[in-house]
């Protein structure tokens, strides 16, 4: 699978758990999918850096950008 294949497998797979965190935290569906592109933008550009967790730096992410 290539990477943007990886990349998007990922995403599709984190996404539900981030926008439902990102959604409790401002109440707004179109707020919480902003935050959760916008997180997923963040990490992209800091170059996908390996981390433990992928889910638990990306919530780290939204609730900051909250």
């Amino acid at each position: 699978m290539s990477e943007s294949g990886t990349a998007d497998t990922t995403y599709q797979r984190e996404r539900p758990y981030l926008f439902s965190v990102a959604y409790r935290m401002t109440g707004s569906a179109s707020d919480a999918e902003d935050l959760v592109q916008d997180a997923w933008v963040r990490y992209l550009d800091a170059g996908s850096p390996a981390v433990d967790s992928l889910r638990a730096y990306l919530t780290t992410i939204v609730s900051r950008l909250a």
